[in-house]
């Protein structure tokens, strides 16, 4: 079963002071963190520790355990076979990072550790959020990406009620502290990515199937966009221009073709929900050197996974079930 895809949609607010609860949008939450609005209920601000915080929607099919695993879940990755059989996370360690990490007795243990995670599928939002971010805070920007679709097993056995987002400062959740014996999938209230959404936490085993595309698609991007933004960027120089100001010493120099690239991607992103626009941007910084078709093809590519998301699920739709 897909859920409708909306990355515009309207968020539940719930206040933590006067358990005051209501829907917003997200230009209302943009305002919210900047402290330019209150509580409708009891006035408090953002500052407030127990201030209104994005939750969960009664309306989320998610919540009906008969559901989760007829819904159709999300996951981005750079790894072509996630998940991955028999994963070894020590595999692609050098000698010289086993010695630093202590010896094939420390690695062992950190190997253990690292298969001990939660796997983490959610909505299509944000598995396609996860992305930019990933892009934008690890350094991705030239990995090759892949959206998987999953589907659980239909005996899975799913926690009762949801969590508030389990993950620690790097995302990651420890798979037996949130799915203790008897139990394969929790759901959790997504913070990061889909503000509101209902995400899982989930073993390898919970998972049937999966099918994979590259994105951004080879050929979803637009033409015209793409045509008036190379046409842009090749009748510009590349040389590279000092930062000026009172900052210049803390800014990268950068050229004019770099800074005309960031507008082309900032005119796409204006047509984003304000909670994508500085993630689409940084994802989509014009590197020096790089072609200016393959950068174009690329930006617009990947607007087009927000911007036109049934041309994705029809991509998907054509391609095999793995079982996993």
């Amino acid at each position: 079963m897909e859920r409708r895809i909306d990355f515009t949609r309207e968020r539940q607010m719930l206040c933590g002071r006067c358990d005051h609860r209501w829907r917003v949008e997200l230009d209302w939450i943009d305002r919210w963190e900047q402290a330019q609005e209150t509580c409708p209920g009891c006035g408090v601000t953002c500052e407030q520790e127990d201030a209104p915080r994005v939750t969960v929607d009664p309306d989320d099919p998610a919540l009906d355990d008969d559901r989760v695993a007829t819904l159709s879940w999300y996951h981005t990755s750079t790894q072509p076979d996630w998940p991955t059989r028999d994963f070894d996370p020590a595999a692609g360690l050098t000698a010289e990072t086993r010695v630093m990490l202590g010896g094939e007795q420390r690695v062992s243990a950190w190997a253990a550790c690292q298969r001990a995670k939660a796997l983490h599928v959610g909505t299509f939002e944000s598995a396609v959020h996860n992305m930019l971010r990933r892009i934008r805070d690890q350094g991705d920007q030239h990995s090759q990406f892949y959206l998987y679709r999953v589907r659980l097993k239909p005996s899975v056995v799913v926690r009762e009620g949801w969590l508030v987002d389990p993950s620690d400062f790097v995302g990651d959740v420890v798979l037996a502290e949130v799915c203790p014996p008897g139990v394969d999938v929790t759901r959790y209230l997504n913070y990061h990515e889909d503000p509101g959404g209902l995400s899982l936490a989930l073993g390898r085993d919970a998972i049937a199937t999966v099918q994979r595309i590259a994105v951004p698609l080879p050929d979803a991007w637009d033409g015209g966009w793409v045509r008036d933004a190379v046409t842009a960027l090749k009748g510009v120089s590349g040389a590279v221009v000092p930062a000026t100001g009172k900052l210049a010493r803390f800014k990268r120099p950068s050229s004019p073709r770099a800074v005309l690239g960031r507008e082309f991607g900032a005119s796409l992103a204006s047509r984003l929900p304000v909670n994508l626009r500085d993630q689409f941007v940084s994802a989509t910084e014009c590197a020096e050197g790089e072609d200016a078709e393959q950068w174009a093809r690329r930006t617009s590519g990947l607007f087009g996974l927000m911007d036109d998301p049934n041309r994705v699920l029809a991509a998907l739709d054509r391609q095999d079930l793995r079982e996993v």
